[in-house]
């Protein structure tokens, strides 16, 4: 058995990002990549470290450094850098560099991902789909990242249909919870909205059904609410 089979699954989680301080060492292609990625995320600063001079790098590089909230050097890595970092990507051309980054991140306590050799890092980043605040994320624990792409676009597809309902929900939930009824009560109604047909008639574009069964369920102190529940969902 390998010994990447004897290592213990990796703990799936969502994680804010937002007023962090995050760093990435190497812009070539992952590296990028992965600052675009932080970027999405509002962090409140990042670190991007390259031997290369900004002018002697790629140009889809300029974009990137040129926000704000970027700080670019042209230097290695220091063990002052990974200090009360939220998140640090070691993703330079050189295997060992990278390797020393990760060492570096250990002992700091801090969560590095380890672009050339995986299981020296602390965490993965997992291919992430989104639909209208819907995020789906998958990983293959390292074995395939060109399968996880693979799904991550069959994942879209599955996703497209649903995203109406999760929007609708989004829209719905802080209306019950305003109610201030019993928590049971809410749980009873979320999993009957659930389970209800409403996503099946949100992707056909019913909302005549949809309209009928929200009346039917909803406490009727929601009723009003009923047709900016459905605005734009068709």
């Amino acid at each position: 058995m390998s010994s990447a089979a004897l290592r213990p699954p990796l703990y799936p989680l969502f994680l804010s990002l937002e007023g962090r301080r995050c760093l990435v060492a190497g812009l070539g292609g992952v590296g990028r990549r992965k600052l675009a990625g932080l970027l999405a995320c509002g962090p409140a600063s990042v670190l991007a470290l390259d031997t290369l001079r900004a002018e002697d790098l790629p140009a889809e590089a300029a974009a990137l450094l040129a926000d704000p909230r970027v700080c670019f050097e042209c230097r290695s890595c220091a063990p002052a850098d990974v200090r009360d970092r939220a998140l640090v990507f070691a993703a330079t051309g050189s295997a060992e560099e990278n390797a020393r980054i990760a060492a570096l991140c250990r002992e700091a306590g801090v969560l590095c991902n380890c672009a050339s050799a995986p299981e020296l890092g602390a965490f993965s980043v997992p291919a992430v789909t989104r639909r209208d605040g819907l995020a789906a994320a998958l990983s293959t624990g390292g074995a395939s990242p060109a399968l996880a792409r693979r799904w991550r676009r069959e994942l879209e597809d599955w996703l497209a249909p649903r995203a109406r309902m999760a929007r609708l929900m989004g829209r719905l939930r802080p209306l019950v919870l305003a109610l201030h009824a019993e928590t049971g009560q809410n749980t009873q109604l979320f999993r009957s909205l659930a389970a209800s047909p409403l996503q099946s008639w949100l992707a056909e574009g019913d909302l005549e059904s949809c309209r009928q069964w929200l009346l039917a369920e909803l406490p009727s102190v929601l009723h009003v609410h009923i047709a900016e529940l459905l605005d734009d969902l068709a």
